[in-house]
């Protein structure tokens, strides 16, 4: 058999929740109220530190036209992780057939990554260097500048060059 409940009394107290009260100072003792309020988390850190050239070495030789798969290997060296709004910007020589600014791959803080560009050689020879640098979502440039730096030789049928991936 189920428990019975008697009915509600209609002349009985409501029933209140309890409510905060604070406690009162006692006189003269006042309270600065940056003391009680939490602390702003401090802004993150950015960073990105060069650690090897995956592909493409400096100084190769390269076709002239020649399609170059560059891959950088980097550090995100800050506590900020790289989400969306991170970029790669072209700052220095041609870019070579590349967006001159592109997404930076996505980071989480103190982990390494890999950059990835696809470049086209040009067909004239000579020596051809492009750098680029990591920026914020702020529009503020941050840590080491990757870089390729390679040549295109003369049209010589002796001549030999880095086969292109």
């Amino acid at each position: 058999m189920r428990p019975v409940r008697p009915a509600p009394n209609p002349n009985s107290t409501p029933f209140l929740a309890p409510t905060f009260a604070p406690t009162p100072l006692p006189p003269g003792v006042t309270v600065d109220p940056a003391t009680i309020r939490p602390t702003a988390t401090l802004p993150c850190e950015d960073g990105l530190t060069y650690l090897s050239d995956l592909t493409i070495p400096d100084g190769s030789l390269v076709d002239g036209g020649a399609t170059m798969d560059k891959r950088w290997e980097v550090k995100n060296s800050g506590s900020c992780n790289w989400t969306d709004g991170y970029t790669l910007r072209l700052i220095a020589g041609v870019d070579l057939g590349s967006q001159p600014q592109q997404a930076l791959y996505p980071a989480r803080a103190g982990t390494h990554a890999v950059i990835r560009l696809v470049f086209q050689a040009p067909i004239e020879p000579g020596n051809y260097r492009s750098a680029w640098q990591a920026y914020a979502p702020s529009g503020d440039a941050f840590g080491d500048p990757v870089f390729i730096d390679f040549s295109v030789p003369p049209a010589d049928p002796g001549a030999t060059s880095l086969p292109t991936p």
